[in-house]
This record gives structure tokens, sequence and C-alpha cells, in this order.
């Protein structure tokens, strides 16, 4: 009966114990791993999280990421539930901000989440996603 007693107090100590991780995860937010093949290993990618509100301003989140083996990879971490779209560009300068040519269009290449193929500036409703409390991972080309 004692070993019994001792067996179900570890095992309701262990799932408090659990319980409260799941718990603090939650309240971290998840993570966003975003991948991004690339054809040169010049320079660095950078890359920024927005939401509806600062898309095509300042981002939320801002990482580099180096170009390893033809692949740059960031993850941001502690992301909150919501929508989201990434805008990142391959900074071969490293001078970190999208450089253009003298008529206005951009002379690095760039991508946004979900890949989208149109012409002019990024659309906030081509690039969005939604976040849950799921870790994300994605590739981007540009």
């Amino acid at each position: 009966m004692k070993t019994l007693l001792i067996t179900f107090a570890l095992s309701l100590s262990a799932f408090f114990m659990n319980a409260q991780t799941d718990a603090q995860i939650a309240s971290e937010g998840t993570t966003i791993t975003i991948n991004v093949p690339l054809q040169s290993t010049e320079g660095n990618v950078v890359f920024g999280l927005y939401n509806q509100d600062n898309f095509m301003k300042n981002p939320s989140e801002g990482a580099v990421g180096e170009i390893i083996e033809g692949n740059a990879n960031v993850t941001f971490t502690n992301i909150t539930p919501g929508e989201y779209a990434i805008i990142l560009f391959h900074d071969k300068n490293t001078n970190k901000r999208m450089d253009f040519d003298a008529n206005g269009m951009p002379s690095e290449n760039y991508g946004l989440s979900n890949n989208p193929m149109s012409f002019g500036p990024p659309q906030w409703s081509d690039a969005k996603f939604e976040v849950t409390n799921q870790p994300i991972e994605m590739e981007i080309r540009m």
C-alpha cells in the first residue's frame, strides 16, 4: 500500500510539472523557421516579420541569416498567435537595406511568405499566414 501511495504521488507531481511546462510554452508563443535556398553565397539574407499594421514599414521582428551551403535559415521565437507576413531580401553588399536601381526597381532579390508571383509592390493579402500555437516551418524562394 505504501508503494502504491508513493507511485501515485510521484505520478501526480509529474503530471503537474508537465502541465506547468505546457502552460509556460503556451504563454511564450511559438516558432517560425524560414529556409531560403540561394545560388549565391555572397552577402546574407535580411528577414522581417510583419503584422498587418506594420506591413512594408518597420518589422515586428528582424533577423539576418548567414548563407551556409546555399541556404539561409532563421527562426523567430516566442511569436504569439495571429496573422503575419515575412519579407526578406538577399543583401549581397551587406548594408542591411534593400537597394534600388535608377528607375526604382529593387536591385537585390527579394521574397515573401507564401511565395506569391506578382508584379508591383508586395501585398499583405498575398503574403499573410496564420500563426497558431504550433511551430511553423516554411521555405521562401526569391
